[in-house]
């Protein structure tokens, strides 16, 4: 037991240093960890670290969709709907059956239903992976927010049909008018689950006394109620997780306090990060156990079918991302969609962005090891192996590769008249003179005998001054010089007072949790105004 939890500190040991060497090579982190980890695994003498499918799908996926769900803009996911909802469903469809024919026609024994497995298993894209590569490239928030939306219900729809090809292949038999049924029963009554238990957390938030803590912790066990929940009656988890994740979200300034939403999210980052970490890694250490059982003679065929499918997986992306382009021209001459006119430089980067990960790997690993009758189930190595091909050819080489084509592209923002600064300096300046509005109708009579209400409007009204003169275009360039001028001399400030801070410490007469309590408020401060400035910088 000691030598696993050894084993797992110095895997999240490297992992830090993974991700600190792809922040210096400025690589995104999942391909370094996925390399880092096919590095490690060769390693002579490291213990074999194989993944327990049901692992990722019931301790890392419930949290990682729930998070992800909680970060969605419900704004731009029903504004992006028909795009989302086409790429979750009918293009992974789409895909699963392209995947079918072309492995039937190439691979040696190969079924149809075993194409379709393999389909279902390599259809739905990694967002993780794809929006951390998009964090330091710049790109239209229409990309991000429909890679986002696609992520959250694409995983649903391949897994359903990766259920039912595994139920075909283990029995013998498909019947498509059962399949279809099943199909759209399990979406369903995993939105049904999903938002009942949803309502039945937002109960507890809004109506129970709850702390931080407790609001954190409920966060926590919300994912994991709703997965299971759905799990339980063979409904869609995935679905239930997302559906309740984004219900929850949308409600979330209703029900929790500002100290609450504060503590969540610095909580969810950071396990956010350790579990993509991990399973990232994984991904990379788990290939000498997928070579190991497919055995040596096996390896070439299999290196060239796995290249063959990941050259189709793309291609198909692209032809789909294109074609609902096309589509959608004609379309709205008939029915009014977010924008008529998207183009083929746009699309051609959302199809190229389709690198696959930790999902798909985790369905192969589920395929179960024998049939009803006792035998060996056919082809399971061959279809680990290329699956594990097509995630390292669309995690390496279109992620390292997709900063460039966004550059090629030159796409700018299409649906934002004016960037996020202005909108941050139009939003702060309505918020000053409101404020001002407010504190002179209201609290007129107030002002004259509070003086923390008077330095309340005088700085009101300075914040104003400044917004105004920095909203000006012939001012903008000095405007972020007094900006960082004065995130430097504040940061000397804020250090110097900690400094004062710890000097009280050594002093008996001065409680520690007293000088805490201010190096709180100094950190808050610090935050506080890295946020203010932070689409000025």
């Amino acid at each position: 037991m000691s030598e696993q939890i050894i084993l797992y500190i110095s895997l999240i040991v490297i992992i830090l240093f993974l991700v600190m060497l792809a922040q210096r090579i400025r690589v995104s982190y999942p391909i370094v960890l996925v390399l880092g980890g096919l590095a490690i695994s060769f390693i002579p003498g490291l213990p074999t670290i194989s993944i327990d499918p049901q692992l990722i799908f019931l301790i890392f996926l419930p949290p990682l969709l729930y998070d992800a769900a909680w970060q969605t803009s419900w704004k731009d996911f029903y504004k992006w709907r028909r795009v989302i909802g086409s790429f979750a469903f009918i293009v992974v469809i789409l895909t699963s059956c392209v995947i079918a024919y072309v492995s039937n026609s190439i691979i040696p024994g190969f079924t149809l239903p075993l194409g379709f497995l393999l389909g279902g298993i390599i259809s739905p894209p990694d967002a993780v992976a794809a929006t951390s590569i998009l964090k330091d490239v710049k790109v239209t928030k229409r990309l991000v927010t429909i890679l986002e939306g696609e992520s959250l219900l694409n995983d649903a729809s391949s897994l359903i049909v990766f259920r039912f090809a595994v139920a075909a292949v283990v029995s013998g038999t498909f019947v498509l008018q059962e399949a279809v049924s099943s199909f759209f029963v399990v979406i369903i009554m995993g939105v049904v689950v999903g938002l009942t238990i949803a309502l039945i957390f937002y109960a507890i938030h809004r109506w129970l006394p709850t702390t931080p803590s407790i609001d954190t912790i409920l966060t926590f066990v919300a994912p994991y109620a709703m997965y299971i929940a759905a799990e339980e009656f063979h409904f869609s988890g995935v679905i239930a997780v997302v559906s309740g994740g984004l219900f929850l979200s949308y409600h979330s300034h209703t029900i929790m306090g500002h100290l609450s939403r504060i503590q969540g999210v610095n909580v969810w980052s950071t396990v956010g990060f350790v579990l993509n970490g991990i399973v990232f890694m994984l991904i990379g250490l788990e290939l000498p156990v997928i070579v190991k059982e497919m055995g040596p003679d096996a390896l070439p065929d299999a290196i060239k079918y796995g290249l063959i499918i990941s050259l189709v997986v793309i291609l198909t992306r692209l032809a789909s991302a294109i074609g609902a382009s096309l589509f959608t021209v004609v379309v709205s001459r008939y029915i009014r969609t977010a924008d008529s006119r998207p183009g083929l430089r746009a699309p051609f980067m959302f199809g190229w962005a389709g690198m696959r990960g930790v999902v798909s790997l985790a369905s192969a690993l589920s395929i179960p090891l024998l049939l009803t009758n006792g035998q060996p189930f056919p082809q399971r190595n061959m279809i680990l192996f290329i699956t594990f091909v097509v995630i390292l050819v669309t995690l390496v080489f279109q992620g390292l590769t997709l900063p460039l084509v966004i550059k090629w592209m030159d796409v700018g923002e299409l649906d934002y008249e004016i960037s996020a600064q202005d909108q941050d300096i139009k939003i702060r300046r309505k918020l000053a003179e409101e404020s001002l509005l407010l504190i002179n109708e209201r609290h007129a009579d107030e002002l004259p005998k509070n003086e923390l209400l008077q330095s309340l409007k005088t700085k009101i009204e300075s914040d104003l001054g400044f917004l105004e003169h920095v909203s000006h275009p012939e001012t903008t360039n000095e405007g972020y010089d007094y900006i960082k001028e004065f995130q430097h001399i504040t940061k000397e400030l804020l250090d110097h007072k900690r400094a004062v801070l710890n000097k009280f410490n050594k002093k008996e007469t001065f409680e520690e949790e007293v000088i805490r309590q201010h190096l709180a408020q100094l950190d808050l401060e610090e935050e506080k105004i890295r946020q203010q400035f932070l689409h000025m910088e």
